[in-house]
């Protein structure tokens, strides 16, 4: 995540393949007749391929591929998706792929150097033990949208920055920065409170997961997802690690910033500040389905993706061929794009919803893997810009 609108999910992972990719020195090499000749960009993102190109088409299941693309037909309101989507819901499994190779077109996403591959991170949805009043045990808040934080909206002043917000409090007539997370944990904040955990950094994973369920005492489950964000920038906790000198860049994951957490408990409010975004959340219904995603539909482990959607617009298709994190094999698959997250930019960039509690958690949080994509898009139609 990681964060959606929901905002989920900023994957840790991401940052240490970033972090590796920004701290790489390049070799100089003195060519020996003169300069090389420049390379042409690739002027689009969208190269576009055949069905018999994709890795091991139609995928590792197609029927739950295209039974989850079929649950973002509900928010897909504008044509040809109204027509699309119409004729799929009297589409059996085992004309899936009939459909598919008549409808739409595959477009390898390919960076502007013409290369094909790109980060897969992973995340999910994590259950954490706690309460819904303030006890022994549980005395770290987790904060609904603050009643003194203010939204603008930026597009209704400059058109071009639509989907831009800042968001602020009212200090006399001044409009300023609302708190940082630093500021806000040392306030008792003017926010609902909606449950308790028992760890400092179980409360920065769900910020960072951007939505999971809180399992109380009696066995019961509150769910919890993204409402709103500080709007201060996201700075990787993962990094701070680093350039403290207290992990690699290669080692860091989920995992290894909680064990340094768990090692080093009187630094754990040093760690947690050095990022200024905060998230608040909202409860949600309960339900045995996936977490909300961006398109407010539920997630299907292992077949729903967080994208960049000015490249993989929400509600499409998409096929992604990467590896797993534990070794298990290869991933190729149709996936539907029902998610975005704070870390998710770029054309090939997807993180990939592993499912609910400890054992996605392993999955997602060790996976930073190479992998391609391809945009799944209908016939005919043009293209996204792609900016």
């Amino acid at each position: 995540m990681i964060y959606t609108r929901s905002a989920r999910s900023l994957s840790l992972a991401a940052f240490a393949a970033g972090l590796l990719a920004a701290c790489a020195t390049p070799t100089l090499q003195t060519p020996a007749t003169g300069p090389a000749p420049a390379e042409t960009p690739i002027q689009s993102p969208y190269q576009q391929s055949s069905w018999s190109a994709l890795p091991s088409w139609p995928g590792d299941d197609l029927a739950t591929s295209f039974n989850t693309w079929k649950k973002s037909c509900a928010k897909l309101r504008s044509e040809p998706w109204l027509k699309l989507c119409k004729e799929a819901g009297d589409i059996t499994a085992q004309n899936a792929q009939a459909f598919i190779e008549s409808n739409f077109t595959p477009y390898q996403l390919t960076n502007s150097d013409g290369s094909q591959t790109g980060l897969i991170t992973g995340y999910y949805e994590p259950v954490y033990s706690g309460s819904t009043q303030k006890s022994s045990q549980a005395i770290y808040p987790v904060y609904a949208p603050p009643k003194d934080m203010i939204t603008v909206e930026l597009a209704e002043l400059y058109p071009e920055l639509k989907g831009k917000r800042v968001r602020g409090r009212l200090v006399g007539n001044k409009l300023l920065p609302y708190f940082s997370h630093g500021d806000i944990a040392k306030k008792n904040l003017d926010a609902p409170i909606l449950a308790w955990l028992e760890s400092p950094m179980d409360v920065q994973f769900l910020q960072i997961q951007g939505s999971g369920r809180v399992r109380l005492k009696d066995g019961k489950e509150l769910r919890l997802g993204y409402a709103d964000q500080n709007g201060h920038p996201y700075r990787p906790i993962g990094r701070w690690l680093v350039e403290q000198g207290e992990l690699n860049a290669a080692d860091v994951s989920m995992q290894s910033i909680r064990s340094w957490a768990d090692a080093h408990p009187d630094h754990i409010d040093d760690l947690l500040t050095s990022n200024p975004s905060y998230v608040f959340f909202r409860t949600l219904p309960p339900s045995g389905d996936g977490p909300v995603g961006a398109q407010n539909i539920p997630l299907t482990a292992g077949f729903s993706i967080a994208v960049d959607k000015r490249i993989i617009p929400l509600g499409s298709m998409s096929f992604i061929a990467t590896d797993r994190p534990d070794n298990g094999g290869g991933i190729h698959r149709l996936v539907a794009a029902q998610d975005t997250g704070g870390a998710i930019h770029g054309t090939i960039r997807a993180d990939f919803f592993w499912g609910t509690g400890d054992a996605a958690g392993e999955l997602a949080g060790k996976m930073k893997q190479s992998g391609q994509l391809w945009l799944i898009w209908p016939n005919g139609q043009a293209l996204p810009k792609g900016d």
